[in-house]
């Protein structure tokens, strides 16, 4: 059922030899994605209203986009009770993670008469894209509106595609309710992201779009990198389970078939230094992936980019988890915390057997936006530093100005842009030596600025 790559003695580089989803021709789809782009970018509602009735089959005024108040109320008393609560506890646990990630703003004041600072600030919208044509995704909302939320965001747009029905998933709608999100746009695809990056006359520019979704969701993401702050560009989801002797085979099987589910491109990987483990998880997996509810897709992607890699010890699991730098890595081995200790390369890592990737798609607290397709080697997850922006701030007075002012004639010198270097010498060679020598004493009078020839007063203060 899956290949088997037998990697011991091997000098090879494993990444050579690990399976990947097929890249997609995607010539033929950026092409149509950057001319529905700025299409938008022009012609604003009209674009967005073609974009939805060729690709949504939906007729909907700009007026009917939004949500109203009433329809999501209305969404959020429609919610199965089961699902509300498991919804509230999953806000929970996510909000309770990423509120400790806030940083702390840093303020530096080693150095006499300079205080540098650090202020970290949050973006003024952000906008939330949630799929809701063939599936909808609940937990999707809670993964990216929690974070910008916790951040202090204080304006959040999502857009949802609007069904058949045009009145959007109500699922979606009503996990934006239990959130407090109040600006729902009811637009799906490529549309919406480029509606939500220019703005419309109908729907407000963002800051910020973030959120999963298809190829042309994706790909208008890359297209709007420039206008907005985006999150990863994801590919098919991607599991590397690594396990030993110590591994329990039904464990193993089940998280191979629950990430597999996902996609008939989904990459499901086994990394284990024992072949009788692998012997024992083959009829079993068997087993599982007869039951499953959708078996098609298990046994394609199984079939397709998923392998069985076997190794001959711990640190050459290792290398090839690192090299596959996979979406998820899952750590079914001994002393699995030093293990997790050591892992550079992975959107997330899951430690031990009561700590499943499904957990992490629901109810760890983690957030389940990750990387794929081997860009966890740079790229990290979706977190509340998505929604924040650093600001540097500095305050020098003028005796720290004028200790540094060497330093910025010598280099706006050999840089040839004078006029930097004079606008720090005007500052300081006008300053009477007595007065700043007092100054620098504490002395704490603010001595008087005379223009460059000094015939003239040029006022007070020094900023």
């Amino acid at each position: 059922m899956l290949p088997v790559i037998d990697y011991r003695g091997s000098g090879r580089d494993p990444a050579e030899q690990l399976p990947r989803a097929p890249a997609a021709d995607l010539a033929e789809a950026r092409a149509g994605v950057r001319a529905l782009v700025a299409d938008v970018a022009e012609r604003g509602d009209h674009a967005v209203a073609d974009a939805a009735r060729r690709f949504d089959g939906v007729d909907l005024p700009p007026a009917a986009w939004r949500a109203t108040d009433d329809e999501l109320a209305a969404a959020e008393r429609s919610l199965d009770p089961s699902l509300r609560a498991a919804l509230l506890d999953a806000i929970d646990r996510v909000r309770a993670f990423h509120q400790a990630q806030r940083p702390t703003d840093l303020i530096w004041e080693e150095r006499p008469g300079v205080r540098l600072a650090q202020r970290f600030v949050p973006l003024d919208r952000a906008g939330v894209y949630v799929p809701g044509g063939l599936g909808a995704y609940p937990s999707s909302v809670v993964m990216n509106v929690v974070p910008a939320q916790a951040a202090g965001v204080p304006s959040i747009a999502l857009a949802t595609p609007p069904g058949s029905d045009g009145r959007g998933h109500p699922s979606i709608l009503g996990a934006a309710a239990l959130l407090g999100v109040r600006e729902v746009w009811r637009i799906g695809g490529a549309q919406a992201v480029a509606a939500l990056a220019y703005g419309t006359r109908t729907v407000p520019r963002v800051d910020s779009v973030t959120g999963p979704g298809n190829l042309y969701v994706a790909l208008a993401k890359r297209e709007v990198a420039d206008r907005v702050r985006t999150d990863g560009f994801p590919g098919p989801t991607e599991v590397a389970v690594m396990a030993d002797a110590t591994a329990d085979p039904r464990l193993v099987a089940v998280d191979l078939v629950a990430q597999a589910e996902h996609d008939p491109l989904a990459a499901c990987l086994l990394i284990t230094d024992d072949p009788d483990l692998w012997k024992a998880v083959e009829p079993i997996l068997a087993d599982e992936v007869a039951d499953t509810a959708h078996r098609d897709r298990v046994e394609r992607a199984l079939a397709g980019q998923s392998a069985v890699v076997i190794c001959d010890d711990l640190d050459a699991m290792l290398r090839v988890a690192e090299a596959f730098a996979p979406e998820h890595l899952e750590l079914l081995v001994r002393d699995a915390p030093a293990v997790a200790a050591r892992v550079r390369h992975a959107g997330a890592v899951f430690v031990g057997p009561w700590t499943p990737v499904a957990l992490g798609d629901y109810a760890a607290g983690t957030n389940h936006v990750l990387p794929t397709a081997g860009t966890a080697r740079f790229a990290g997850g979706l977190s509340i530093y998505d929604f924040l922006r650093p600001m540097q701030v500095a305050e020098f007075d003028r005796p720290a100005l004028a200790a540094a002012a060497p330093t910025v004639a010598a280099l706006s010198t050999a840089e040839d842009l004078p006029a930097h270097g004079r606008a720090v010498a005007v500052r300081v060679a006008v300053v009477d030596p007595a007065q700043l020598a007092n100054e620098t004493a504490g002395a704490g009078r603010t001595p008087r600025l005379r223009d460059t020839a000094g015939s003239r007063p040029a006022g007070e203060g020094g900023r």
